[in-house]
């Protein structure tokens, strides 16, 4: 496992939740370790720009919002939402200037199914953001958590597709044990920029997935760049599982868990329901904290089959995905048709 810490570029990044931008308002974030300033028009729509003035480089987002243009703390200099600067209140009538050729860098974003996306690439997309299947794309998440990982992307996102860690990282009553550990095949094959985990019956010692009640059958697909949408169907019913793994830093990595249900007890269940989905994230971070005390030594690491053949075919992706833009050609999938067994 010997991998360069590397990010992808030319790809869509969960932002954030579309709720927390109100209109006429904006936030700053880190992402990929660039400054963005995200923000809403007072009509409405969704901007992303980078956080810096070409002026004297303050942050933009010490600035105002006024619903339609951004102005600059320092000198008042003000700028749309496509980043063109409009006004630069210092100049005098006398003097020439076409203050529309001073641009801040503007980043494509959308807004699907309540979530903000953008593009940190060059250019425009050259594909649409990832959606969860079977609802509406104005329909937003029931319940969304969030958590900081204080480590490099791509430990949270191997952890996130690790399949043995469960008994012993998500030790509670509400979850599996060690005691319960049996053999375990899943059949996976190829998915757009990613793979997924074919539809199947939840393990028996999935006691979570009980609460849903009769026969339920899920899905799990991931895709680049740390992507994963389980889909749930009981019945009539569906739910879906949206978890995204956003790198603010080089070793701050934001992990998005938002939960999309059909049912109506599950709206009325959230406050008890949210409180078990907080804990188990946090168990996630709580071993990347512990993991990192052994990583600052840089120690050599190993992916072992078949419990760790997701990670594997991660990083293969992720190599797919530089090579077919650096050589100009469509990206092939390196994901094959295969049954994978393991014990958890």
């Amino acid at each position: 496992m010997a991998e360069p810490n590397f990010l992808l570029q030319d790809i869509w990044y969960f932002a954030l939740p579309g709720q927390e931008l109100k209109p006429g308002t904006m936030r700053a974030k880190s992402l990929l370790d660039q400054p963005v300033l995200l923000g809403r028009t007072a009509a409405g729509e969704v901007f992303a720009l980078r956080d810096i003035c070409p002026h004297r480089g303050i942050p933009l987002s010490c600035g105002r919002f006024d619903g339609r243009e951004v102005e600059c703390r320092y000198h008042g200099w003000r700028f749309d939402q496509g980043g063109t600067c409009t006004a630069i209140p210092s100049l005098v009538a006398e003097q020439q200037m076409d203050v529309s050729r001073i641009k801040v860098r503007r980043y494509p974003v959308r807004e699907v199914q309540g979530n903000v996306w953008i593009w940190m690439g060059e250019g425009e997309p050259a594909m649409e953001p990832p959606r969860v299947p079977h609802f509406a794309d104005g329909r937003g998440a029931n319940m969304v958590l969030s958590m900081e990982f204080p480590c490099f992307q791509d430990h949270a996102v191997i952890g996130l597709m690790d399949p043995a860690h469960g008994p012993y990282v998500h030790k509670s009553w509400f979850w599996r044990s060690e005691r319960t550990m049996h053999e375990k095949a899943k059949a996976f094959g190829p998915a757009p920029f990613g793979f997924v985990m074919k539809r199947h019956r939840p393990s028996s010692n999935s006691a979570a997935y009980k609460i849903l009640g009769g026969a339920p059958e899920t899905e799990i697909r991931f895709q680049l760049p740390g992507i994963r949408i389980e889909h749930i169907q009981v019945g009539r019913h569906h739910v879906c599982n949206l978890t995204t793994v956003t790198p603010l830093g080089p070793m701050a990595t934001e992990v998005t868990n938002q939960m999309y249900w059909t049912m109506g007890w599950a709206s009325a269940a959230k406050p008890l329901l949210r409180p078990f989905a907080a804990k188990f994230l946090r168990q996630d971070r709580d071993v990347v904290v512990m993991q990192q005390q052994g990583l600052r030594h840089d120690p050599s690491l190993m992916l072992i089959k078949d419990a760790d053949t997701q990670a594997r075919w991660y990083y293969q992706l992720k190599n797919e995905w530089v090579r077919a833009r650096e050589e100009g050609r469509e990206f092939r999938n390196p994901v094959k048709d295969v049954t994978l067994r393991w014990r958890s």
